[in-house]
């Protein structure tokens, strides 16, 4: 099986920033829970908008499928439709230079 990385852009409703960022930090460790992602940890970058970005790793393609038929995931979108909008990454102004800055939303140290 093949990983892969994925790379999501999480637009926070008005009033529901700090929901968003409480959730996302929580996201993978849920996903791990169920078996879908990798030990990887994930990178959590915020646009000058406010947008998160989050960058995490999937087991594989079969676990993405998994994904879409698990109760707890779905649970868990839900959640996430309250406080965001998914957008694409190339609506991001940060994203139309050669090299994409963000800040970070994590710490590694």
């Amino acid at each position: 099986m093949k990983s892969v990385i994925v790379i999501v852009a999480y637009k926070p409703k008005p009033g529901k920033a700090d929901a968003l960022n409480g959730l996302v930090k929580t996201h993978v460790s849920r996903l791990r829970k169920e078996g879908l992602v990798t030990h990887r940890e994930p990178i959590l970058l915020k646009a000058a908008d406010g947008t998160v970005i989050e960058m995490f790793e999937w087991l594989s393609q079969e676990a993405i499928q998994q994904a879409h038929r698990n109760e707890e995931v779905h649970k868990m979108w839900a959640e996430f439709a309250e406080v965001c909008d998914y957008i694409p990454l190339s609506e991001l102004p940060e994203t139309k230079g050669l090299f994409a800055e963000f800040s970070p939303l994590n710490h590694t140290t």
